[in-house]
This record gives structure tokens, C-alpha cells and sequence, in this order.
């Protein structure tokens, strides 16, 4: 089974997109019912509405179908943290849609007879629905100054049940991992805090996933790993994007935006697990490092709170792959954060020249079924 991976970020072979872009169903809300989002009191309210949780329609809860962007009501200097929580708004939408996109396109007969629990389809409605809550909850945060960022039009490489359960896994593990900088980013503890109870509940969701659909443990160590440059992951979600069908209106996503060349292993790897070597690839054609002849790289490995730098040979690249070894060191646990930086330990993101990719380690089984 092959499967593009939420932001492109897995180090997995990269393939042939196999889906195109869908039309949400049901109502869509005009460009003036959507300005009414700049009131926080308009609609149902996250936490007191039982829209967010126990809604089984077809059809996008609000404010899903409300798929403008929010123009500024008043005039003055943007909130201290606005393009963090702008960031986390465009991040969202993709993350709502592709849920979204799936309620739509199975059923609850879909999963059984792919072999999982009668409950699965229900499950995938209660996360959407959550989904759909972290919308109005994001766009409550940026101040009245500055534009709530409107959906694009999105696709998503899922062509069944389980291609699309494996992708949960994947977007649901590795938003705990973008999340964990972005607190970084935020300057409010109000802002830190709100970032850290969504993360909660992306920790549930994934275990739901590791529990009733992979049954494999779902304890991921001490910690879950902490990557320091949200931004280099969100950048990644823009293979998420038909390009041309963002609203004029959006802010540029993620900003700041790097544009690094995005990472993968090599076709062909057949582990992925710590003492397993990879060779790695930089998928894009149009976007590849480029390597100082006089500097030495190093793949650097974010697992848990540490990081493990692995000095690397990019003399020979491109006619030789570069080949490294994930550290044996690590816990087959949780997710391992890779990139490739000219400095030990990547200690800032211009250090960074390639990547991020996520590494999926539980259950290992999975990483790869997926190249």
C-alpha cells in the first residue's frame, strides 16, 4: 500500500497523487454569512454545543461550510501572537477537510468489511466534529485586527478505509509533533496553554487509532518528541493544496515560510526503526539542497526531549545516495523527527537544509507497509 503522508513529512518513497480534489457537501455559507465569524459569540460554541462531539451528519458542521477568509473588523497593530494562531488556522482547515472528505466518502458498512470495529465510522464523525471545533476555537484567538484565514480546496492521497486509517495515523501523531513548537512560537501563556489543551486531544485521538485499529500499544515513552521549528513541518502541507484555491485574502501559510526541500528515504528502505539504515531523498526536483563543498552535514534525529546528530557523506550526492543510520539508541516509540542541518543538534532553523520527515514508530509495522 502506498500512501503520501500528511505534510509529506514521513521519510517515506514518494508517489503518484491517487486523489483529487472534492466539493464539501452540503450548504456552503456566502461570503457575508462568514464574516459574521468575527463576532466570537456567533454560533455554537466549543465545549458547550454538542455539535463539536456528537454530531453523526454527512454534511460539514459549523463552521466547516463557512469556507471564507475573515476580513479585519477593526484597524490597528495585529494580536502578539495572530500569526501563530494564523498558522495554526490554515494548518487546521487541512486537517478538518480531510476528515471531512472521508465522511463523505465511506460509511459505516465501509470500515466492516474492511475488518474494523463496527464503531470506526462514528469514531471518524466524533473526530471531524472536533475538528470543526478547533476551527471556530483558532479563529476566536486572532484578534479582530488581523484575517482569519479562509480553506482552500485540498486532496488527499486516500483511495479506501484503510489507506485512510493509515494516514490518521500519520496526521494525528505528527500534529502532537508540529504543536510542540508551535507553543515554542506563542508569546501568551493564554495562547500556550489553548495550544496545549488542542494537543490533548490530538494525544486521544491517536490513541483511539493505536488501540481499536492497529491494537498495538499506545504508550509512546516518557515523552513525546519535541521539534523545535513547527513551521518547517506545516510548510510541508502544502502538497496538500491545490495551488490556485486559497481565498486572495489568506496571509502566506506558514509564515514565516522556509521552503525547504522536502525529505524521504530512499524507494525501496525496508525499515524504519532505530539501528535501521536509510538511504535519503529529496523528492522534489524543483527544490534540492545544496551542499558546500568545505562543510560537513549531519542528519539530526529528534526523539523524546533529545536529539541525536549523525554526521553524514554528501561529497558524492547526487550520483551516490546518502546513506545514514537512525540511532539504535532510541526507544521504538512514538515518532522520531528527522533533518538535515550544518550544524550538530540544528540549534537554530537556518542551520536546517533539508526536511523535516517524520518517522513513524508505532506500530512499526505500519511505516513500512507504507513505502
Amino acid at each position: 500500500m502506498a500512501i503520501r503522508t500528511l505534510f509529506q513529512a514521513c521519510l517515506l518513497a514518494p508517489i503518484v497523487p491517487i486523489a483529487t480534489a472534492k466539493p464539501i457537501l452540503g450548504k456552503i455559507g456566502s461570503f457575508m454569512e462568514t464574516q459574521k465569524l468575527a463576532d466570537p459569540s456567533y454560533g455554537p460554541v466549543p465545549g458547550e454545543d454538542p455539535i463539536f462531539s456528537s454530531y453523526y451528519g454527512k454534511d460539514a458542521p459549523f463552521p466547516g461550510y463557512l469556507r471564507d477568509a475573515v476580513l479585519p473588523t477593526k484597524q490597528g497593530p495585529p494580536g502578539q501572537d495572530d500569526e501563530v494562531w494564523q498558522n495554526l488556522l490554515s494548518a487546521e482547515w487541512i486537517i478538518f477537510d480531510f476528515y471531512q472528505q472521508a465522511v463523505e466518502a465511506f460509511n459505516a458498512s465501509a470500515f466492516v468489511k474492511a475488518g474494523m470495529p463496527n464503531t470506526t465510522y462514528q469514531r471518524i464523525q466524533e473526530i471531524r466534529n472536533n475538528e470543526a471545533g478547533h476551527l471556530r476555537i483558532f479563529q476566536n484567538q486572532i484578534s479582530p485586527t488581523s484575517v482569519k484565514p479562509g480553506a482552500c480546496q485540498h486532496q488527499y492521497p486516500f483511495y479506501d478505509p484503510l489507506s485512510f486509517l493509515a494516514l490518521v495515523t500519520v496526521l494525528e501523531i505528527s500534529s502532537m509533533a508540529f504543536l510542540t513548537g508551535l507553543v515554542r512560537d506563542a508569546k501568551l501563556p493564554s495562547s500556550q496553554a489553548a495550544m496545549l489543551a488542542i494537543a490533548e486531544t490530538e494525544s486521544r485521538h491517536e490513541v483511539w487509532s493505536l488501540l481499536e485499529i492497529w491494537k498495538t500499544n499506545p504508550f509512546a515513552g516518557p515523552a513525546d518528541t519535541v521539534f523545535p521549528y513547527a513551521n518547517q513541518i506545516l510548510d510541508t502541507t502544502n502538497g496538500f493544496i491545490v495551488p490556485g484555491s486559497c481565498p486572495k485574502q489568506n496571509p502566506v501559510y506558514p509564515s514565516p515560510r522556509q521552503g525547504l526541500p522536502a525529505l524521504s528515504a530512499a524507494k525501496g528502505t525496508k525499515s524504519l526503526t532505530p539501528g535501521s539504515t536509510i538511504g535519503l531523498n529529496f523528492t522534489d526536483p524543483t527544490n534540492q539542497p545544496r551542499f558546500a563543498a568545505d562543510c560537513q552535514y549531519y542528519a539530526v534525529f529528534f526523539h523524546g526531549v533529545n536529539n541525536v546528530s549523525v554526521p553524514i557523506n554528501t561529497t558524492a550526492w547526487p550520483a551516490h545516495e546518502i546513506s545514514v543510520t537512525i540511532p539504535k539508541q532510541f526507544e521504538t516509540k512514538g515518532v522520531i523527527a528527522a533533518v538535515v542541518a550544518d550544524t550538530p543538534g540544528a540549534p537554530t532553523k537556518d542551520t536546517v537544509v533539508a526536511g523535516p520527515g517524520i518517522i513513524l514508530e508505532q506500530p512499526a509495522a505500519l511505516a513500512t507497509k507504507l513505502l
